[in-house]
C-alpha cells in the first residue's frame, strides 16, 4: 500500500488585532471582564476585551469557588448558567468546627438563599465561550502598556500584540486588570486613595482527587491555625491551611498536609478526613485593599483593580460581578436615556457594598485565625464569638447573610458628578 503523503504544513496567520475604536474597552479577561462584556452586550453596547494571556492560561487559573446566589442568578440571567446549573453544588450552610464541636449554619432556615459550589475556572470558560460564539472582540495576548486621557473625552488603551503596538479609543475604559494592572496607573496619585491591611499568615491551598469528606465546607479554627474543606466537585477537595508568610509549598509534603488537615479539623463527633493523591499546591498571602473612588473621568476600576479581600468570607469573584453588573446597568441607562446619573453613582454605591465585604472578610479571618502574636485571652476571645453564632440565630443570620450576599444596592443617583 502507498503511504499517505503528508499533510502540507501551512504558516498560521497572524492574530488580528481589535478595531481601532469601541465604546467600552475592558482591559482584563478575568471573570469580571468577561461578565462586563457579557451584559453589555446583551444590552447592545459595543465593548473590547484586552487579555494579556493566552486563553489556555486563562482557563487555567485557580481562583474562588463559591458564588453567591446573586451572581449565579446574574450568570443565568446573562446565558452562561447552563453547565453551572447542571455541574455546580447547590450549598445550605457551612460548618463551624472549633474547640472539639462542630456547628452548622443553616443559611435557607436564616436567610430564604443558598451559595453554589463552581469553580471560578468553569466561570470563565462559559464566559469566553459565549464571547467567542456570538459577543464583541475577545483578545488573547493583548498585553495592555497604558491608558492615556482618563480625564478626556476619549480614552485610549495603548497595547501590544502580535508583536506590535496597537491602541484602541473608546468612549469609556473599564479596568478588570488586578491590583497590578495599568488601568490603575491612568488615575493620579492624587485622584485616589487606597486603604489597605496586612495579615501575619498565608493560606496553602491544595487540590487532590479525592472526595471531599463533608458535604459543605468545613471552616476550622484551632490552636494550631486555620483550615478549610471545600471543594471542586463531588470527585476534588479544595482543602486550605493557615501557613507562615513566606512559606514554600516545597516545604509540605503530601503526608503533612494531610497529618496537619486531620489535627486542625479534630471534633468530639463523627468525622474521617478522605486522603488521597494531591496534584497542585500554592501559597495565598492575605490582604485587604480598598481604592476609592472606582471612577476617574473616563476610568473606571472594577474588582481586584479596585478592591481585595481575604479569601475567608468567599467574596472577592462576588464582589466583581457586582460591580461589573451595577456598571452595566449604568452603561445601559446612558444608552438608553442619556442620563449619567446610574454611572456617576456608580463608584459611591459600590464602595458602599465593597466596605461592607470587607467588614465581614475580616470578622471571619480574624476570628478563625491564629495570630502568632496572640494570647490566650485572644483566643478564648474568639471561641466566645463562635459560641455566640452558635447559640444565638441574630448572630448566625448576620453571618449566613452576609455570607450568601447581600442584595444589590441599587443605589441613588449621584448628587454631584466625579471630579
Amino acid at each position: 500500500m502507498r503511504p499517505t503523503p503528508p499533510v502540507p504544513l501551512t504558516r498560521a496567520p497572524a492574530p488580528a488585532p481589535a478595531p481601532a475604536t469601541t465604546t467600552v474597552g475592558i482591559v482584563g479577561g478575568g471573570p469580571a471582564g468577561l461578565l462586563l462584556a457579557r451584559l453589555l452586550h446583551r444590552s447592545g453596547i459595543d465593548s473590547v476585551v484586552l487579555e494579556s494571556r493566552d486563553r489556555a492560561y486563562v482557563e487555567r487559573r485557580q481562583r474562588a469557588g463559591i458564588l453567591e446566589q446573586g451572581t449565579a442568578d446574574t450568570l443565568r440571567e446573562c446565558g452562561a448558567g447552563e453547565r453551572m446549573d447542571r455541574q455546580g453544588l447547590v450549598h445550605h450552610g457551612i460548618h463551624l468546627r472549633y474547640d472539639g464541636r462542630s456547628h452548622r449554619v443553616d443559611f435557607p432556615a436564616l436567610t430564604g438563599r443558598s451559595v453554589l459550589v463552581y469553580a471560578q475556572t468553569e466561570v470563565v470558560k462559559d464566559l469566553i465561550a459565549l464571547q467567542l460564539a456570538d459577543g464583541g472582540p475577545l483578545v488573547f495576548g493583548a498585553r495592555a502598556l497604558a491608558v492615556h486621557g482618563a480625564d478626556t473625552a476619549r480614552p485610549v488603551i495603548r497595547y501590544a500584540h502580535g508583536g506590535r503596538e496597537h491602541t484602541l479609543t473608546c468612549d469609556y475604559v473599564v479596568g478588570c486588570d488586578g491590583f497590578h494592572g495599568v488601568t490603575r496607573d491612568a488615575v493620579p496619585g492624587r485622584a485616589r486613595r487606597t486603604y489597605e491591611r496586612g495579615y501575619p499568615y498565608s493560606w496553602l491551598g491544595v487540590l487532590a482527587d479525592v472526595p471531599p469528606s463533608c458535604d459543605e465546607l468545613v471552616y476550622a479554627h484551632s490552636a494550631r491555625g486555620f483550615a478549610l474543606f471545600s471543594m471542586r466537585s463531588p470527585t476534588v477537595s479544595r482543602l486550605y491551611l493557615q501557613v507562615p508568610n513566606g512559606t514554600d509549598p516545597a516545604d509540605w509534603p503530601d503526608e503533612r498536609i494531610w497529618d496537619e488537615l486531620d489535627a486542625r479539623s479534630a471534633t468530639d463527633g463523627p468525622w474521617e478526613l478522605a486522603r488521597g493523591p494531591i496534584t497542585a499546591k500554592s501559597v495565598l498571602p492575605m490582604r485587604s485593599v480598598v481604592t476609592e473612588p472606582m471612577r476617574y473621568g473616563r476610568v473606571l476600576l472594577a474588582g481586584d483593580a479596585a478592591h481585595i479581600v481575604p479569601p475567608t468570607g468567599a467574596k472577592g469573584l462576588n464582589l466583581a460581578a457586582s460591580d461589573v453588573t451595577e456598571l452595566a446597568r449604568a452603561f445601559a441607562r446612558l444608552k438608553d436615556t442619556g442620563a449619567t446619573d446610574l454611572l456617576d453613582g456608580w463608584s459611591a454605591g459600590c464602595l458602599r457594598r465593597v466596605w461592607r465585604a470587607e467588614h465581614f472578610s475580616y470578622f471571619m479571618t480574624t476570628t478563625l485565625h491564629t495570630d502568632p502574636a496572640q494570647s490566650a485571652f485572644d483566643t478564648r476571645l474568639q471561641i466566645a464569638q463562635l459560641d455566640r453564632i452558635a447559640s444565638a440565630p441574630h448572630a448566625a443570620a448576620e453571618l449566613a447573610e452576609n455570607y450568601t450576599g447581600l442584595p444589590l444596592a441599587r443605589f441613588a443617583p449621584a448628587a454631584v458628578a466625579p471630579a
